[in-house]
């Protein structure tokens, strides 16, 4: 019998499982083969940048990143582009610019030897008995079930372990849409960008190497593909070069609109990082999030499982603040007068000394 078994082998399941598995058996389940090098297929819907909140919580973690999972270039500056009022500016922004697939990887490679993981897994479903909680699996096409005292559902933003709690209350549902595509020149910056008739959230824009990833947050439902594509051309009037496409692919994304849209589980079957909603609403930020909440849930089990949910609860009440905060801050991004004075005003923006970043 597991103490615990971790749905999921992203940065909020390896993490949990990097901070409790000297001292309680533990299972780590994934689709995905973590367990070595990024050879294609499968891949992570994500920006791959690391923002400031995300690198704090590496350093109190101890962690200093690996070469092999940066990407360049790496980035001061996002330029802000309102496509309703054609204003733009530049602000500083610290990011590390990475490799989300190899980041995953070397989460993964600092797993303790003590925690057992099981790559290819496909969730099927929990269930309780007088001695536990049984989660069901297949690998290779064959089931699994397994036993443990507490399942921890780390499984994005699609979690099949939250659709199994069946929550009252759903945070809005976006389809994050990118494509990469192969550039005739380096653009040295992250953009963000806004406009209504594309999407109520932000589209984006980040240099990765030699190519250049575009991106949006649409609301699922909406024509996904039509508003992706006119965002795109659009972006061609901004002096974007989107002319080599290499590869596209999404996912589902989440936007908590308040507090009753987080769901952290029940008495033994819990969840962390974006399955439980922990995401930025005013950015989609997830990464930070994942750590916090990873580290919530470490803290909780100091005691062992029995009881874990409701200290878990306890440790998460900064992590209730700073959505509460995000949620604050969202109306002058995204209400469009308010972003238009802010914008206007240049209050915290850059003044860019070269033409040629402007076209």
């Amino acid at each position: 019998m597991y103490d615990v078994i971790i749905v999921g082998g992203g940065p909020a399941g390896a993490t949990l499982a990097r901070f409790i598995g000297r001292d309680m058996k533990v299972l780590v389940l994934d689709r995905r083969d973590l367990g070595k090098p990024y050879a294609g297929g499968f891949e992570k819907c994500c920006g791959g940048l690391l923002a400031p909140d995300a690198q704090k919580m590496l350093a109190r973690f101890g962690l200093g990143l690996p070469r092999s999972v940066l990407a360049g270039p790496q980035l001061f500056t996002v330029r802000t582009i309102d496509m309703a009022t054609r204003q733009q500016r530049f602000y500083p922004r610290d990011y590390i610019n990475i490799d989300r697939e190899r980041f995953d990887r070397w989460l993964v490679s600092l797993l303790p030897p003590e925690v057992e993981v099981c790559w290819g897994a496909l969730f099927r479903g929990i269930e309780r008995n007088s001695q536990g909680i049984v989660v069901s699996f297949t690998v290779n096409g064959k089931e699994r079930r397994e036993l443990c005292r507490l399942a921890v559902g780390a499984d994005g933003a699609r979690s099949l372990v939250r659709r199994a709690l069946a929550p009252r209350r759903q945070p809005q549902v976006y389809v994050a849409i990118q494509e990469w595509f192969a550039v005739p020149k380096a653009y040295p910056y992250y953009s963000a960008v806004f406009d209504p008739a594309v999407t109520d959230f932000y589209s984006w824009t980040i240099p990765k190497d030699d190519l250049l990833v575009v991106g949006s947050a649409i609301p699922a439902g909406a024509d996904v593909l039509g508003r992706f594509q006119l965002l795109k051309d659009k972006l061609a009037q901004w002096g974007y070069v989107l002319d080599e496409p290499v590869r596209r692919h999404g996912t589902h994304l989440l936007r908590p609109a308040g507090l009753g849209q987080i769901c952290l589980g029940s008495r033994d079957v819990v969840l962390i990082g974006e399955a439980a909603g922990w995401i930025s609403p005013s950015s989609a930020e997830g990464l930070s999030y994942a750590f916090r909440s990873a580290l919530a849930l470490a803290r909780a089990l100091d005691k062992g499982a029995e009881g874990a949910a409701a200290r878990y609860r306890r440790h998460c009440r900064g992590l209730s603040a700073s959505i509460l905060a995000k949620l604050g801050k969202s109306p002058a991004m995204y209400k469009p007068w308010l972003r238009k004075l802010a914008m206007g005003s240049g209050l915290f923006s850059l003044q860019i000394e070269f033409e040629e970043v402007m076209s």
